[in-house]
């Protein structure tokens, strides 16, 4: 995976960013288009970020469509959900297979989780702020919570089986 940067006010290793769109702004943009692929070709460790970042909204979104009410609910879920234990690659549980391959040594180990935590907190903050815009939650984006992507278990959805390609 890139270590890409990105705009947020979480603590952590992500590389400064100055830009307009970011990551994840780009991963929330394409996420509809995205989350309906039966397969999706790498080309690079900005697109293993994607990948797993779709994932990772999609699964965001599972959780606030099961039980969030309020944005501030909202909030405490994801906060809650970023600083849970999370499978990294080599371990079990993680989704990827080989296509994010295992970190080389320890401290590449506790890097990559740092970021990812970094990443997966501040993706859980937009998440929350995207679904709930209105004030109140948006039905036409809690239902792709429904949805597997590259038919990986996001959710408990049902769907096809889908492949990364590199």
């Amino acid at each position: 995976m890139a270590m890409l940067g990105f705009k947020t006010n979480v603590k952590g290793p992500a590389p400064p960013f100055s830009g307009e769109e970011d990551v994840i702004d780009e991963a929330m943009k394409y996420f509809r288009a995205n989350v309906l692929f039966a397969s999706f070709e790498i080309e690079g460790g900005a697109d293993r970020t994607l990948v797993y970042l779709t994932n990772h909204i999609l699964q965001c979104l599972w959780r606030l469509d099961q039980k969030a009410k309020t944005l501030d609910d909202a909030k405490k879920i994801m906060f809650d959900f970023a600083h849970e234990q999370f499978p990294m690659p080599g371990e079990t549980g993680w989704q990827f297979g080989g296509h994010i391959p295992k970190p080389k040594t320890k401290a590449e180990g506790d890097e990559a989780r740092a970021y990812l935590k970094q990443l997966r907190e501040e993706t859980g903050n937009r998440v929350a702020a995207w679904l709930f815009a209105s004030g109140e939650k948006d039905k036409h984006i809690a239902m792709f919570a429904k949805r597997r992507f590259l038919g990986m278990v996001g959710s408990g959805a049902a769907g096809r089986r889908g492949t990364m390609q590199q």
